[in-house]
């Protein structure tokens, strides 16, 4: 065997060591499997549905379970009304092995299991915040946590090495790994997760009765506003019931803020209307500023609306030729009108870019819709 043939079969570097049994093989524990195995990483799967794990062994997510199968890390992925059980199950069944989950909750499993004496030495809450409009093990994607967050709840009993697994776990997978307790991290994800879940889903719900010519005019702007509407009642039923405290005081907060827009917009001409609704404006403008940016930043871009004609090739060649421009796209947005035979491709991109993004572009014949500081 040649050198370049050994290296190309050699395993590679992993901080995951030994046998990874995953419980649920829906997105996130098919996704994990994918991205596991793409390291070479030994996989097995469980799922309470026989036609669910066959799909995703299938899909190549990992293997069946042997007799023989001794796990060093035991990651949980099933709905969160059956969490606790199956953590409990896993941690008795395997004593050896280091149990995570990746439930969007972490306070209420980890009560459950307390209260009923469970022994949590070896058990180690976490969540990745990823995943997809739609799941299963059919819609799995490898590439799902790279650059995202993946929270790990420790506590002062947590072996060093059962930590090291768990965010090595994380750091395989592309993900970075944020400490948090359990409280914090219910009171996070309500706040950034499970409060949007829900105002996306009131907004989109006032379509179901809205005439079609209303809904002819929606742009990208309704359409980002609502995209994670298409969530399954059924998951985020459980998901709110387990973090609802947290979920109240947002949706508290956001009643009362609602309300006073309301009453300036009652009397716009009142003193002090106008200025409460621009404090209302700016007051977001200032919330999308502490949000982070591409690969965690806060840094800012700029915004290029080049129009595309609705033609096979058209964005590749945008790509190339912002490429020959030395022009780094940092993010895009696609929208395109009804009836239209053109998009608008809105290119992020970093300050200093945008004179030569926009004047090479035009040089090359492509029409410039708007820029950020038009």
């Amino acid at each position: 065997m040649t050198d370049s043939v050994a290296k190309a079969s050699a395993p590679l570097a992993t901080r995951v060591h030994g046998t990874v049994r995953i419980v649920g093989a829906g997105l996130l524990g098919s996704s994990i499997g994918h991205a596991l195995r793409a390291l070479g990483v030994d996989v097995v799967l469980h799922d309470a549905s026989p036609s669910q794990l066959r799909l995703a062994i299938d899909y190549g997510a990992g293997r069946a379970v042997r007799d023989d199968d001794s796990p060093s890390l035991i990651v949980v992925a099933v709905p969160p009304d059956v969490t606790a059980d199956v953590i409990q199950q896993e941690l008795e069944h395997f004593p050896d092995a280091v149990v995570t989950d990746v439930a969007s909750v972490k306070l209420e499993p980890l009560r459950t299991l307390q209260e009923r004496g469970v022994d949590l030495t070896h058990y180690i809450g976490s969540h990745p915040l990823a995943g997809r409009e739609r799941g299963g093990a059919i819609a799995a994607r490898a590439d799902i946590f790279v650059g995202r967050p993946w929270v790990v709840c420790r506590d002062a009993e947590t072996p060093a090495s059962d930590l090291a697994l768990v965010e090595g776990l994380a750091l395989d997978l592309g993900a970075t790994p944020i400490e948090m307790s359990p409280e914090e991290h219910d009171r996070a994800v309500a706040l950034v997760s499970h409060v949007p879940q829900l105002v996306a889903s009131l907004l989109a719900g006032r379509f179901v009765d809205a005439p079609d010519g209303s809904l002819r005019l929606a742009g990208q702007g309704v359409r980002d506003t609502t995209r994670i509407a298409a969530s399954a009642p059924e998951l985020w039923v459980q998901i709110l019931g387990a973090n609802a405290a947290p979920v109240v005081d947002v949706l508290d907060a956001l009643a009362a803020d609602l309300s006073s827009v309301a009453d300036a917009l009652r009397a716009p001409e009142a003193p002090g209307a106008r200025r409460a609704v621009a404090d209302t404006i700016r007051r977001g403008n200032e919330g999308v500023e502490r949000l982070p940016g591409k690969h965690g930043q806060n840094r800012r871009f700029e915004q290029v609306v080049v129009m595309v004609d609705d033609r096979p090739g058209q964005l590749g060649r945008l790509f190339g030729e912002l490429g020959e421009l030395d022009v780094n796209v940092e993010d895009l947005r696609l929208e395109h009108s009804p009836g239209a035979q053109f998009g608008l491709a809105e290119i992020s991109v970093v300050p200093s870019a945008v004179r030569r993004a926009v004047e090479g572009l035009e040089a090359r014949g492509w029409k410039i819709a708007s820029t950020t500081n038009d």
